[in-house]
């Protein structure tokens, strides 16, 4: 990677387990840009699944196992599990369709499910497939981004990626015109 022409990233999941960025209130070096979400509003996705679905006792959690971004969140949700009275369960939603429609179809054998979606490739890759399911199955779900709520899913929480990019041109304008790629996301003057 170069460490001379500045980078500005418009969504990433972790840019500092990615190791784009030394931390995110000082980014240092050539690299700014913007994170797909803040992994500490992951409980929010189960506060919402609550709020809309107030008899849920169980949340299947899919995540993609093999990101960093995947894990983080469910082990926020994982937190905020307890005190709102909701058994949570991961369900990798990363391998092909067949064993993530088995792992919704088996969870929602029992009462009071509820899907929540993390980001990740996978649940990106499968959501048709996991808005089908959670309507087969009668089972409410909260999802990371609007695409989700687009294509048909019921509530969603995250980000307005297209947002995010408009943003993102504004810090490549101002480095344009001289600014430090280190301080354009800083709000720096």
């Amino acid at each position: 990677m170069t460490r001379k022409v500045p980078i500005v990233f418009p969504v990433a999941g972790d840019p500092v387990a990615t190791g784009f960025v030394d931390n995110l209130a000082r980014p240092g070096g050539n690299i700014t840009g913007f994170m797909q979400f803040e992994f500490s509003l992951s409980g929010k996705l189960l506060e919402l699944l609550k709020q809309v679905a107030p008899e849920v006792t169980r949340a299947a959690v899919l995540r993609d196992p093999t990101m960093g971004t995947g894990t983080s969140q469910f082990a926020v949700i994982q937190a905020v599990a307890p005190a709102l009275r909701v058994e949570v369960s991961p369900v990798n939603a990363r391998g092909e369709a067949g064993g993530i429609e088995r792992a919704i179809a088996a969870f929602a054998r029992s009462p009071n499910g509820g899907l929540i979606a993390t980001a990740g490739a996978g649940p990106a890759r499968h959501r048709e497939l996991i808005i089908t399911l959670a309507a087969r199955h009668k089972l409410p779900a909260v999802y990371f981004e609007r695409n989700f709520v687009a294509a048909g899913g019921l509530i969603s929480y995250g980000a307005n990626l297209v947002d995010q990019y408009r943003q993102a041109a504004g810090y490549v304008d101002r480095i344009l015109k001289g600014e430090k790629p280190a301080e354009a996301g800083t709000g720096a003057d």
